[in-house]
């Protein structure tokens, strides 16, 4: 079991900048995938992007791709979300999430992932 906590969220206009972090406690890191989501109020909860902690391997969602970027410190147990050149439609809560059974082909699926954080609102609005 891993706990998750998020931070960074908060206002910002369009075409701005936000990056999330995402600290675990608990357990290692090394094991886990560990992914961001978002949820939009009326909507279903999306995938943004994933990477794997020991390999650093990245995945990211369509709406995302080049404008968000995923990271990791190993040494901090944390993952960050960098947000670049951010729209309106970007607005949601954004949860971290880890799974240490989590496959390639599977990053997007969030029932792949055990832990979640309690989540943090970034809101793009001028």
């Amino acid at each position: 079991q891993v706990q998750l906590v998020e931070s960074g969220g908060g206002l910002v206009q369009p075409g701005g900048s936000l990056r999330l972090s995402c600290a675990a406690s608990g357990r290692t890191f090394r094991t886990y995938t560990v992914a961001w989501f978002r949820q939009s109020p009326g909507k279903e909860r999306d995938f943004v992007s994933a990477i794997n902690v020991n390999s650093g391997g990245t995945t990211y969602g369509s709406t995302v791709k080049g404008r968000f970027t995923i990271s990791r410190d190993n040494a901090k147990n944390t993952v960050f979300l960098q947000m670049n050149s951010l729209k309106p439609e970007d607005t949601a809560v954004y949860y971290c999430a880890a799974g240490n059974t989590v496959i390639l082909s599977n990053r997007a699926n969030q029932g792949a992932y055990a832990n979640w954080g309690q989540g943090t609102q970034v809101t793009v609005s001028s």
